[in-house]
């Protein structure tokens, strides 16, 4: 399918003309960046399946050292309205949160998902090998949630709560022609919210770059990042499944649905999140 790039008008001191910036951006994305993957990097390839529904256990999420997009001081002053300002800065706000295992309040998050996930089986304790069976790399999901905080926690909350169906689908693998060493789920989700998070440069005070932008103005939804990580997960398995991928290529299937997710963000028919073409994929 073809998308349409969309020209939008980005005031400046010396001039009102219209520019097509997203034409700009994908030629200098095409021509100049450099990926740089895995902040996290695939430790061993060691042991196959102890349990359908994950990869190894040993295998680790491919988190990224910085964004590959291009930035730039001139995204800097677009003119956003102040509701959007206020959710990008309560949003920032969420980023800056760690996960705390002695905090009761994310004791109790962690509960949550289990019994999202596996409604009929019991959690014995918080650190516990059963964890395993959801993705994670060991028996203690503190460990994990250290490269992306709390918010990537509430993120596969959400996704849970708000679309089971297809949290469950990505969860038990279930559809199309899958891998013998498939990703694990859970450690999978924390790396697509890091994506976004690199992805829309929500470190920065105000996006420097034309997705960050791009998201900022479709603001008007406060539930727009949780929704966004929903559709990418349910992009990157789609990728998955359409590149035959095994977890090794992990890394790559990201880069393909991050490219994918950059461009839908930039059509001019998206008005809100759920205009996404890919919001589709998603059902409850």
């Amino acid at each position: 399918m073809r998308l349409r790039r969309h020209r939008q008008c980005i005031p400046s001191c010396s001039s009102l003309h219209r520019v097509d910036e997203d034409e700009i951006y994908w030629r200098q994305k095409r021509d100049n960046e450099e990926l740089e993957w895995s902040h996290y990097a695939i430790s061993q390839l060691a042991q196959c399946f102890t349990n359908a529904m994950v990869g190894p256990r040993s295998w680790i999420g491919g988190l990224f050292n910085r964004s590959t997009n291009r930035r730039s001081d001139k995204y800097v002053d677009y003119p956003f309205n102040p509701l959007q300002v206020q959710r990008l800065q309560r949003l920032q706000e969420r980023l800056q949160v760690p996960f705390d295992e002695t905090r009761p309040d994310h004791q109790e998050s962690l509960r949550s998902l289990w019994y999202a996930a596996f409604p009929n089986v019991v959690l014995t304790a918080l650190i516990s090998e059963q964890w395993k069976d959801m993705g994670w790399q060991g028996h203690n999901p503190s460990t994990d949630f250290r490269g992306c905080g709390f918010v990537s926690l509430e993120n596969l909350l959400y996704f849970a709560r708000t679309y089971p169906k297809s949290f469950h689908r990505l969860l038990f693998k279930e559809g199309g022609k899958r891998a013998t060493w498939e990703y694990p789920f859970a450690v999978a989700g924390i790396n697509v919210t890091f994506m976004l998070i690199q992805m829309l440069d929500l470190y920065s005070v105000k996006p420097r770059c034309l997705p960050g932008v791009n998201f900022v103005k479709l603001l008007g939804d406060e539930e727009a990042f949780d929704v966004l990580y929903c559709i990418a997960f349910e992009m990157m398995d789609a990728q998955w499944l359409a590149m035959h991928a095994s977890y090794m290529e992990f890394n790559e299937v990201l880069r393909v649905t991050r490219t994918q997710l950059e461009r839908e963000l930039s059509l001019e028919d998206v008005h809100r999140i759920r205009d996404l073409p890919a919001y589709n994929l998603l059902y409850q």
